[in-house]
This record gives structure tokens, C-alpha cells and sequence, in this order.
């Protein structure tokens, strides 16, 4: 099956790109600015790709602790095939000197908060910057990082080299081998979003399927015990769900007939078919066309640059509270203190 890159792995890419580039410039080394060519470009991304930058830079000043010129790689290929048949990735940013190895990967998605914490992806990435620097210099410990700016999240995980060697010898390369010959056990999970077959594969779908057929003692009605063994599975459903419905439609659109259904046109809603005509058409008539809208804060902050929209606007800036959200109890944000609580009796 052909891979398929979604708008989100294509937004990623671009969003790399733009923080390899401001890297080196960073660095003083020549790089070509990509900004024209990234079709997913905009003031987010310009942001956050600051933001890592600014965040690599202070790594590498740290890293001056270590050594007066520590190496720094940008977007550098790791060869972890000694493990993995066939195993391979790019280190988004790699600093390296006698004591230090630190691996940073830079996350732009926005669903799933990725945490560095034995991380199976970033211990592979640490692996190829093993069988790099190894020997070259001298370090007992690996620092991997993930910095993703859109959760607000900057997730850093250390581990012991031997510690690394010995998970690479005695879990991942054997489960690594039977996976390159095809066999094992298929596993769904949330690793499923990332695919290709996840809109076809009958594990995942028997996997979700399961919970439809949940047997609870109260058959009526769920109790929080009942409700608290769902929810864990509900995004991993809905998300599914939606992979095989867009899977469907896009199969359908290309001519495939899917039994029992059929395509129709959806809900559209009027548009301009020339702007400029319509703009000239009502100034014409001495109407105003326009509506003038302050810029958003993303907006302001690149207009003025950060210091100055500081100065200026930090004492007008207010962060609301947020919405409500359900968790899991190990998520690392604060637990709301509802109003109802504070008058409870003890």
C-alpha cells in the first residue's frame, strides 16, 4: 500500500523546515530561508518555530558547560538498523560533547500530547546517535526531548546508556525481528493513528468493535466504576470510527462502491464569485464593504515583534480559564478547584 501523507503530516513537514532553517541561521551557518515554498506556512508556525529555536540555543549555551564548542547537528539521518531491520530517522537536532548526548525532537501536532518518558520512537533516535558518537566522545547518559509548542509541551526523559543498550538487545531488537518477518502479534492502539492500514485493519477494527459488547452487572444503567473503563477507549474509538468513514468516502469518490450507500452532493454555502467586483459594485453605491477587526494576539505579536507587543500590550492580556476537560489522573496539569467543592463539608 503507497503511503499517504495527510495535511498534518505535510504541516509538520513544512513546520521542520522552517525550524531547521531558523536553527542554522541561529547557528551563523548559510541556510536558505524556506518560508515561500511551505504551503502550510502562517503566523503559528512562525511562532512556534521560534520558540524551538530559542529553546535549542539555550541547550546549546548549557552544552557549553560540557565543552567550548559542543557539535550541533540539524535534521541529521540515524541509523539504527544494528536493532531494527531496515531502521532509520531523522534527529531533528542533536548536541553532543564529552558528558552530553541530547537528542531534541520537535513535535508540531496538536491532538496527542507526546511524552518523552520511555518513549519508544525517541530511544530508537538515541540509539543511531549511539552508534554515532560512541567512542567518539565519552558519555554515560542520553537527554531526549520532545518540545511541542502547540500543547504547550516541553517533555525531557534521561536514560543510562547501558540501560539503552540493554532495552535495544533484549526488547526491541527481537520484537523488531519478528515484526520484519511479519509475524508476532498484531497490536492495536494509539500508535494505530500513524498506519497506513489503520482504515483497513481488522485487528483495530475487531479490537473497537469489542467495546460495543461490553457486559456491565447493571444493565440499565452505568456506574461511575462502568464509566471510568470507557472512557480510556472512547478517542481511540471515535478516532477509528472517523478513519474508516473519511477511508469510505475518499474509496467512494474514486469510484469504488461501498453496498449499501451512495454519493450525493453535501450542504454548500453561497460565495462571491469575484470579490473585487462585488467590493467596487457596493463602494459604488456608497457603502463601506469592509469591517475593521483588531489583529489576533498571534497576529499583534508578529506585527510588533515579542519585546514591544510586551511593552505595550502585556498589562491588556488576559488568559481566560479553560474549558472543563476530563483526564486521566496522571496528566500532569493542575485539577480544577470547582466552586462546589469549597462548600462541601469535610
Amino acid at each position: 500500500m503507497p503511503d499517504v501523507n495527510s495535511e498534518f503530516a505535510l504541516e509538520g513537514t513544512d513546520a521542520h523546515e522552517l525550524c531547521a532553517y531558523l536553527v542554522e541561521k541561529a547557528l551563523g551557518r548559510n541556510a536558505r530561508d524556506p518560508t515561500e515554498d511551505l504551503a502550510f506556512y502562517n503566523d503559528e508556525m512562525q511562532i512556534c518555530a521560534e520558540e524551538y529555536r530559542n529553546y535549542v540555543m539555550e541547550q546549546v549555551e548549557k552544552a557549553k558547560g560540557y565543552s567550548r564548542d559542543p557539535t550541533v547537528l540539524v535534521e541529521q539521518r540515524l541509523d539504527f538498523s544494528k536493532w531494527v531491520p531496515e531502521g532509520f530517522g531523522t534527529g531533528d537536532c542533536l548536541i553532543v560533547a564529552d558528558g552530553l548526548l541530547q537528542v531534541i525532537d520537535y513535535k508540531h501536532g496538536l491532538g496527542v500530547l507526546v511524552d518523552a518518558d520511555y518513549n519508544p520512537q525517541m530511544m530508537c533516535y538515541a540509539l543511531g546517535a549511539l552508534e554515532m558518537f560512541d567512542g567518539l566522545y565519552d558519555f554515560d547518559k542520553v537527554t531526549m526531548t520532545i518540545f511541542q509548542p502547540r500543547k504547550h509541551n516541553i517533555s525531557t526523559f534521561e536514560i543510562e546508556k547501558t540501560e539503552l543498550i540493554e532495552w535495544a538487545e533484549n526488547e526491541l531488537a527481537p520484537k523488531a525481528e519478528l515484526a520484519f518477518k511479519g509475524e508476532g502479534n498484531m497490536q492495536s492502539g494509539k500508535h494505530c493513528q500513524f498506519c497506513k492500514l489503520k482504515n483497513v485493519c481488522r485487528k483495530r477494527a475487531e479490537n473497537n468493535l469489542a467495546l460495543a459488547k461490553m457486559e456491565f452487572a447493571n444493565p440499565t444503567t452505568l456506574d461511575y466504576e462502568d464509566i471510568a473503563e470507557i472512557l480510556p477507549k472512547l478517542d481511540l474509538l471515535v478516532s477509528w470510527a472517523n478513519d474508516v468513514k473519511a477511508y469510505a468516502l475518499k474509496e467512494a469518490t474514486e469510484g469504488h462502491a461501498i453496498p449499501g450507500y451512495k454519493l450525493v452532493e453535501g450542504r454548500s454555502v453561497r460565495k462571491y464569485s469575484d470579490e473585487a467586483a462585488v467590493s467596487q459594485a457596493v463602494m459604488d453605491a456608497g457603502y463601506d464593504p469592509y469591517e475593521k477587526k483588531l489583529l489576533t494576539i498571534t497576529a499583534m505579536t508578529k506585527l510588533l515583534g515579542k519585546k514591544t507587543f510586551n511593552d505595550l500590550l502585556g498589562g491588556l492580556v488576559i488568559k481566560p480559564s479553560g474549558k472543563p476537560t476530563l483526564v486521566p489522573i496522571d496528566d500532569s496539569r493542575q485539577e480544577m478547584n470547582l466552586a462546589k467543592n469549597e462548600f462541601k463539608e469535610e
